[in-house]
């Protein structure tokens, strides 16, 4: 067991969860679920983004690498195959291996250039809404159904910082 995945820093990542929703801080919630996740999936990049279903477009509020994937920036995803899964289905998407991400993503090369070769993207769901989505992208080509536990669970974390920015809307 390596020191991130050690019960102390699984302990003192959920410490970082709490704390940041005692103090109603949506974006600190967004790290520390990074660092609460990386533990379990060794991500090498993780976003969180909004969706805007009027416009059928999703939103970055979070990012572990802003100079690649700032905050504020945002794709349109109507008419997508991944939209519809993702975003209209409310299903995880795992794509494994650089042809997925190419055929699903329209950043492949940004992707490709960052060494990521394998991805889970999860939508933050309440009711029947998919509020956003929270993505883990990993170098390695191949995803176990571990990660798509861990990555689900994330996403079930981030829940009341979504519904803490809708109310602040």
């Amino acid at each position: 067991m390596n020191a991130a995945s050690s019960p102390a820093a699984a302990l003192g990542a959920v410490q970082a969860i709490a704390l940041a929703y005692a103090a109603a801080d949506p974006a600190a919630a967004f790290r520390a679920i990074d660092g609460y996740a990386h533990a379990s999936l060794a991500h090498a990049l993780c976003t969180i983004n909004r969706y805007d279903a009027g416009a059928m477009r999703v939103v970055r509020l979070y990012s572990s690498n802003p100079e690649a994937y700032p905050p504020g920036g945002s794709k349109d995803k109507a008419g997508t195959a991944w939209g519809r899964h993702v975003l209209q289905e409310r299903r995880v998407f795992v794509g494994e291996g650089e042809d997925a991400i190419r055929e699903f993503f329209d950043d492949h090369g940004a992707i490709r250039e960052l060494g990521l070769r394998s991805v889970i993207n999860v939508p933050v769901v309440y009711g029947e809404a998919c509020l956003g989505t929270v993505n883990f992208l990993m170098p390695r080509a191949e995803v176990s159904d571990a990660d798509v536990h861990a990555a689900r669970l994330a996403g079930l974390l981030a829940l009341p910082a979504f519904q803490e920015l809708l109310r602040q809307q």
